[in-house]
């Protein structure tokens, strides 16, 4: 365990030029727009000590500082949500944890932002996830829903936009009573000193063909600690996403 304290920095990407869904995070649902809900959710945690909203677009910022968020304005050269985390962890000094929160999650629990940084209670915890269990065939067998495998320390051996384990011996109808599987839910936390190293490796070959940045850093060699949740979330990609939850609200 960590004997001394240490400072969590809570940031969330956000994008305006979304392939899919153009100037997602400014969206209105029911009231508030998304990335004011994502904040809103990310202040109720119990671990963070800072929450910060990073963007590439000047609308996102003047928005998230006018509903009285704290914003700030990275490059839009950016591949992923870890490579703007590593450039805030640049430009506000002094924290030794961050906390990569997914901006399009606008119902996220505060409790599954708390199970990533309790990862880091653990001295030898560089990198962290969270997981959920499957429940359905439809999850199982979705390859827009990366599936991870966990050793007995908690720890991921490998992400797949396919159903791992392959089950031998076992009709498919029978996968999900005969093995536990886990889907993988996008939040990470990054010790500062791994965030910045891991952000300078060069694209590897695993990562280019699953199309998932997590594998760089597990073929690279560095360990990727799990917490599990069974609370599920919501994530917003399209129009479709968006509709479907204000038709439950």
């Amino acid at each position: 365990m960590l004997s001394i304290p240490y400072k969590i920095l809570g940031v969330i990407p956000a994008r305006y030029a979304s392939t899919r869904f153009p100037g997602k995070p400014l969206i209105d649902i029911d009231g508030k727009s998304m990335i004011q809900r994502v904040y809103e959710q990310a202040l109720k945690t119990e671990k963070l000590d800072e929450v910060v909203v990073a963007t590439d677009d000047e609308r996102i910022l003047m928005h998230v500082r006018a509903f009285g968020g704290r914003a700030i304005l990275t490059a839009d050269t950016h591949q992923s949500g870890t490579d703007r985390c590593a450039e805030v962890a640049q430009k506000l000094p002094g924290f030794d944890i961050i906390i990569n929160i997914q901006g399009d999650e606008p119902f996220i629990d505060p409790k599954q932002i708390d199970m990533v940084c309790s990862c880091f209670t653990f001295a030898d915890t560089v990198l962290a996830t969270l997981v959920k269990p499957i429940t359905t065939e439809e999850e199982l067998f979705n390859i827009n829903s990366p599936k991870v495998v966990l050793n007995k320390l908690s720890e991921a051996i490998y992400f797949s936009r396919a159903t791992i384990p392959f089950v031998r011996g076992q009709e498919q109808q029978n996968w999900l009573t005969s093995n536990q599987f886990y889907k993988h839910i996008g939040i990470y936390g990054y010790r500062i000193d791994t965030l910045q190293t891991i952000t300078q490796l060069p694209v590897s070959t695993l990562e280019k063909t699953e199309a998932l940045e997590q594998l760089r850093w597990i073929e690279n060699g560095y360990r990727i600690k799990v917490a599990i949740t069974d609370i599920e979330t919501t994530a917003i990609d399209t129009p479709e996403d968006l509709q479907k939850i204000l038709d439950k609200m």
